[in-house]
């Protein structure tokens, strides 16, 4: 299994929206290893779910249910996009400032490539952070 940290924006779809709809085409990412991430996500990997610019928080746990397949907004087949299904909320956000402070999270990539959307994680980074949002 492979552990992921995709960022959207709150205002254009929020943790709440993904659980109301029960999932989502992850679409519409234009960054060329932003894609490349997307393309080797495989069913049942686990993906932090953060809110960027104005909550800058992880607010919860998704799961990739379908593997990378053509961007439905995408007239070039090179961009793919992925199908996300709500796992778990968070009891609380575990904030940027809070990952920036840790420690054991200082070479994560949210830190090092904070404009990246789709980024891998380490397996011990997943589980620091897990643990942050109980």
């Amino acid at each position: 299994m492979n552990y992921w940290l995709v960022k959207t924006e709150p205002e254009k779809y929020a943790w709440s929206d993904l659980l109301r709809d029960g999932q989502t085409t992850w679409d519409g990412v234009r960054n060329f290893q932003a894609r490349n991430n997307l393309q080797q996500m495989k069913a049942g990997d686990l993906v932090l779910y953060y809110h960027s610019v104005s909550e800058k928080a992880i607010t919860g746990v998704a799961k990739v249910s379908k593997e990378a397949y053509p961007d439905p907004t995408a007239d070039d087949p090179r961009w793919v996009a992925v199908t996300l299904v709500p796992e778990q909320a968070f009891a609380q956000p575990v904030t940027l400032d809070q990952i920036k402070k840790d420690e054991r999270l200082q070479n994560i990539a949210l830190l090092r490539q904070s404009r990246l959307s789709v980024m891998p994680l380490r397996p011990e980074e997943f589980e620091v952070l897990l643990s942050l949002g109980q």
